[in-house]
């Protein structure tokens, strides 16, 4: 184990009204995206420990606009002849005749969901762009609702909603009511503080001694503490867990020292890695062990969506959209090889 000192990362340039707002929506929504992802909700854990894989990301430039300015380069595509024939022959009537009503957070946080800053209206972030993109890939008027985390489940269900996208991961028992298209991994990360001593996160000896925030009675909870577990038995220091229930207490606590490193959702630390410029990232794992869970498109069970909207998040990676999305959010780490529909997910608690 080492923690060897290494340079801190240099804040991006931006102005102090910038700053300010980033900070706020992060402050603001940063638990209701921890909240999203499926694979660290308080009702779904998991009883294993799993090593994270390797350090933080390479550099990766991002526009980051946080207005709706950001609309004017979002990614477009034409429809997809071979996603188009598919939801013909699949039987499934949109919501709206000639629309893809999309179930999408607005009250998320960066990057993935989130409303503008000049605009309560407007929802920006990935999600919005996949949502997008999805829509027009299969020859449809892209039509977003703003809903809470919440009323998501039954507003598919009951088909309210033909789609929602809204960092939700691929679980076995969610399986049951309904069909997933992925399109990002779920991937968890191990941050400090940017001026930190501590270079890498990647095995339980690098957390010995370390007071760790992590929410509570999650899943990532369980791997921190079958690591202190695994440390305690090794003989050396376990390490703490320390809790905040409002995240910006939890930043602040790690930036002034009084917490060594946090665990939080990728695509959150990427963010306030690379506009605040107060944390690095370095350390990540996949937060579904022991399956490498992914985040999905979600469409009622059954309904025929499901393939037509896979072949567009298909097409998308061969043609390279998908990754001008993630790479303009800072999203690179998290994404996938292949859009798979129902693949294994979080095993059931």
């Amino acid at each position: 184990m080492t923690h060897a000192p290494s340079a801190p990362t240099s804040p991006r340039a931006r102005s102090p009204r910038r700053r300010l707002a980033a900070l706020g929506l992060l402050a603001a929504s940063a638990l209701a995206l921890t909240a999203c992802s499926a694979v660290i909700s308080d009702d779904e854990r998991s009883g294993s420990g799993a090593a994270p894989e390797g350090a933080g990301p390479a550099t990766t430039e991002a526009a980051f606009d946080l207005t709706t300015a950001n609309l004017d380069t979002r990614p477009h595509i034409e429809a997809i002849p071979e996603a188009v024939e598919a939801l013909e022959a699949s039987g499934f009537e949109p919501v709206q005749p000639g629309r893809l009503t999309v179930a999408i957070l607005g009250a998320g946080a960066p990057p993935t969901s989130f409303f503008a800053e000049d605009d309560a209206q407007t929802i920006i972030g990935s999600d919005a762009d996949f949502a997008s993109l999805i829509s027009e890939g299969l020859g449809l008027e892209y039509t977003p609702e703003n809903v809470a985390w919440a009323d998501w489940p039954l507003g598919v269900e009951s088909g309210k909603y033909d789609l929602a996208l809204i960092n939700i991961g691929v679980t076995e028992e969610r399986k049951e009511l309904f069909d997933f298209a992925t399109y990002r991994d779920a991937v968890m990360a191990f941050s400090v503080a940017a001026d930190s001593e501590i270079s890498e996160i990647a095995e339980p000896a690098d957390v010995s001694g370390l007071r760790v925030i992590v929410g509570s009675g999650t899943n990532q909870e369980q791997y921190l503490l079958d690591w202190f577990a695994q440390n305690d038995a090794a003989g050396i220091d376990a390490g703490e867990p320390v809790y905040y229930d409002d995240s910006a207490a939890g930043l602040l606590a790690l930036t002034s020292g009084r917490a060594d490193a946090s665990i939080e959702p990728y695509a959150l630390a990427a963010f306030r890695e690379q506009t605040l410029g107060e944390t690095r990232i370095v350390g990540k794992f996949n937060s579904a062990y022991p399956v490498d869970g992914q985040i999905g498109a979600v469409t009622a069970k059954g309904n025929g969506l499901v393939e037509p909207v896979q072949l567009v998040i298909a097409s998308l990676i061969e043609n390279g959209q998908y990754d001008a999305v993630l790479e303009r959010w800072g999203q690179t780490e998290e994404a996938v090889p292949a859009s798979l529909i129902n693949p294994p997910g979080l095993p059931k608690p």
